[in-house]
C-alpha cells in the first residue's frame, strides 16, 4: 500500500465517523428535548378547573388543594346579597382544563360596599351632565328631586335624605337624588349652606311677594268703629298721618287709601 492510498483510505474513514457521531449526537439531542419537555410541562396530564363560584374562600382553597391547583385572590368586588369572602369570578373559569401547577386567580366578595368620593356637581353643571359624570364614576343615580330654580340646575345633593357636599364619602350602593330647578324660579346659590339654611333660604323664597305700593291715612273713629267727621264733612282728626307702606296694612280697618 502506497502512502498515498494510506491517506486516502485514512481520510475517509475520518470523515465518515464524523458524520456518524454528528447523526448520532443529533438524535440523542432530539430524544432528550422532546422527553425532557414533556417532563417539564406535564404532557398529557391536565385536571379539570372546579367551580368556585359563589363559595367561601376558605371551602375554595381546600377544593383547589385536592385536584392539585393553586388560587389566589387579584381583586375584590361588591354584590349586597352574597355573603362576605364569597368567590364572584374566577378565571379560567369551571370546566377548563389545565396543568397542576396552574394558578387559579379570583375576585372575591369584601365585606362592605366601597366608597366614593361625591364630585363637585352642586351648583356647577346641568342634570344631564351630573348624571354622565356620577354614573361614570359607579354612583346610582335615582330620580331627581325638583325644587323652585332655574331649569335643570343641580342646588343639591341628597343620600339617604340627607344633604351632602363635594368630597363626601359615601357607599357606592347607596342611591344618589339630585336636586334640580323646576325653572319656576331662580333661587340663591345654596352651595355651601347646611341642611337647616338651605330648608330656611327655600322657605322664604316661597313667600308671596307684593311689588305695589299703597298709601294709608289714618282715620279717627269712634266706639262703635264708624268715622268721625268734623262739620265741614271731612275726618274729624285735623290732621293726616299719611305713610307709605310696602305690602300689606298691620290694622286695615283703621286706614283707607288715599284717593
Amino acid at each position: 500500500m502506497t502512502s498515498r492510498e494510506f491517506f486516502h483510505k485514512f481520510n475517509s474513514t475520518y470523515i465518515w465517523g464524523n458524520i456518524l457521531a454528528i447523526v448520532i449526537l443529533v438524535l440523542l439531542l432530539a430524544i432528550g428535548v422532546k422527553f425532557g419537555l414533556d417532563y417539564y410541562t406535564l404532557h398529557g396530564e391536565s385536571i379539570v378547573v372546579p367551580n368556585v363560584i359563589h363559595k367561601q374562600y376558605d371551602d375554595a382553597v381546600d377544593i383547589m388543594d385536592k385536584v392539585g391547583l393553586k388560587i389566589e385572590v387579584t381583586d375584590t368586588g361588591y354584590v349586597k346579597d352574597l355573603p362576605p369572602d364569597c368567590i364572584l369570578e374566577q378565571s379560567p373559569v369551571g370546566g377548563k382544563r389545565v396543568k397542576s401547577t396552574h394558578v387559579i386567580y379570583v375576585t372575591i366578595n369584601a365585606a362592605s360596599a366601597p366608597s366614593l368620593v361625591i364630585p363637585d356637581i352642586i351648583d356647577n353643571n346641568s342634570l344631564r351632565e351630573a348624571q354622565a359624570q356620577l354614573l361614570s364614576m359607579g354612583f346610582k343615580v335615582g330620580e331627581p328631586e325638583y325644587i323652585p330654580g332655574e331649569k335643570d340646575w343641580i342646588y343639591g345633593i341628597l343620600v339617604n335624605g340627607k344633604h351632602v357636599q363635594a368630597g363626601d364619602r359615601v357607599p357606592a350602593d347607596a342611591v344618589i337624588v339630585l336636586q334640580v330647578g323646576d325653572g319656576t324660579r331662580e333661587i340663591t346659590d345654596t352651595s355651601g349652606l347646611n341642611e337647616s339654611e338651605y330648608e330656611d333660604v327655600e322657605v322664604e323664597q316661597k313667600r308671596p311677594k307684593y311689588d305695589e305700593v299703597y298709601e294709608y291715612e289714618e282715620v279717627p273713629v269712634d266706639e262703635n268703629g264708624n268715622e268721625i267727621k268734623d262739620e265741614r264733612g271731612k275726618s274729624g282728626s285735623g290732621s293726616s298721618n299719611s305713610s307709605s307702606h310696602s305690602g300689606l296694612p298691620a290694622d286695615p280697618s283703621s286706614m283707607k287709601p288715599t284717593e
